[in-house]
C-alpha cells in the first residue's frame, strides 16, 4: 500500500500571509467612484451683501451701539438724539420698551469688537422676538475703496 506521499499529490503548505489583492481592487473601485462624483457635487455658495446696495430704512431705527470696549449704548436713530448707556443685562429690557413691532433694530459695532460679541447681542434680540433686526455699515467708506 503507498503512502499518501508517495501517490503524486502534493502535501498543501499552508500560507501566512495576507492576501492584498482584493483590498487593492476595492480600493482603485472606490477612488473611481470619488473621482467621478468629485467634479458633480458643487460647494456650498453663499451670498454676501454688498454694502453699495444696502437698502434705505424708511422708519426711525433703533441702534444699539457697541464701542471698542464692549460697551452698550441705546438711542433712536434721529437727528440730536443722544445716546443712553445700558449694561448688557437691561439691554433688553431698554430695546422693548424703546421700539413698536414694525421698529428696526440696527447694531453699530466698532471694527475691532470681537464678531462673537456682536453675534451674542443679535441672538439675545432675536431670540427674546425682536426679528427686525440688522447691521449698521458705513456706506460712503466702502464705495470709494473699490472692493
Amino acid at each position: 500500500m503507498p503512502s499518501a506521499r508517495g501517490s503524486g499529490r502534493r502535501a498543501r503548505r499552508l500560507k501566512n500571509e495576507i492576501n492584498v489583492v482584493p483590498y487593492i481592487d476595492v480600493m482603485l473601485v472606490l477612488l473611481v467612484i470619488f473621482m467621478v462624483t468629485a467634479p458633480m457635487i458643487t460647494p456650498g455658495l453663499i451670498e454676501l451683501p454688498s454694502v453699495g446696495r444696502a437698502s434705505e430704512v424708511t422708519a426711525k431705527p433703533l441702534e444699539v451701539q457697541i464701542d471698542e470696549q464692549g460697551a452698550l449704548s441705546v438711542r433712536v436713530r434721529d437727528s440730536g438724539a443722544e445716546f443712553v448707556s445700558v449694561s448688557s443685562d437691561s439691554l433688553l429690557a431698554e430695546v422693548q420698551s424703546r421700539i413698536t413691532p414694525e421698529t428696526p433694530v440696527v447694531i453699530a459695532a466698532d471694527g475691532r469688537v470681537p464678531y462673537e460679541t456682536v453675534v451674542k447681542i443679535m441672538d439675545q434680540l432675536r431670540s427674546n422676538g425682536i426679528t427686525r433686526l440688522g447691521l449698521l455699515v458705513d456706506q460712503s467708506s466702502s464705495e470709494g475703496s473699490g472692493r
